[in-house]
């Protein structure tokens, strides 16, 4: 189980925390959806159970613990709805914030720096393809709503024979 963690420990992520989310977050992952980062916020006074975000390949999931740690809140957006992430950078950590197409929006604040920076680079790849995947499906929509329908030509060529 260490061993599992470890991929997630890179950034001095309290493993407490990782375990716990690792362990609430993989029984509601979908078909071949796969963590990819854990983000831990870290408050300047004791918490004993610290919010998390999960990357996945598949969606940004938010983590709130409630109850010490007893039942969680869980936000997850799928990556094809962010419309843009955000970080902002105090002198000891950063906020992160993400809004979807639709206009809701989730921030978590107190991030380690480190950590929100490579949330903020997965979460501008992500976003890049997103955006791409949109267009493509956009340019699709208005071509079956102008009716263009594709042309088949059932005519022979002079190498087929009747």
């Amino acid at each position: 189980m260490i061993n599992d963690l470890k991929k997630f420990l890179n950034e001095k992520q309290d493993l407490r925390a990782v375990e716990k989310t690792l362990k609430k977050i993989n029984s509601l992952l979908i078909l071949n959806e796969e963590v990819k980062y854990i983000v831990v916020q870290k408050k300047p006074a004791i918490n004993w159970s610290p919010d998390c975000i999960v990357l996945t390949n598949k969606r940004i999931i938010f983590c709130r613990p409630r109850n010490f740690g007893l039942a969680m809140d869980v936000h997850g957006y799928n990556w094809k709805d962010v419309a843009d992430c955000h970080i902002k950078e105090g002198i000891m950590r950063a906020t992160f914030t993400m809004r979807t197409v639709r206009n809701r929006s989730n921030m978590m604040d107190y991030l380690p720096k480190n950590q929100a920076r490579k949330l903020y680079q997965f979460a501008q790849e992500r976003e890049g393809e997103m955006r791409e995947f949109r267009r493509q499906r956009e340019l699709e929509d208005k071509r079956a709503t102008a009716g263009g329908g594709t042309v088949v030509n059932n005519a022979q060529t002079p190498n087929e024979s009747s």
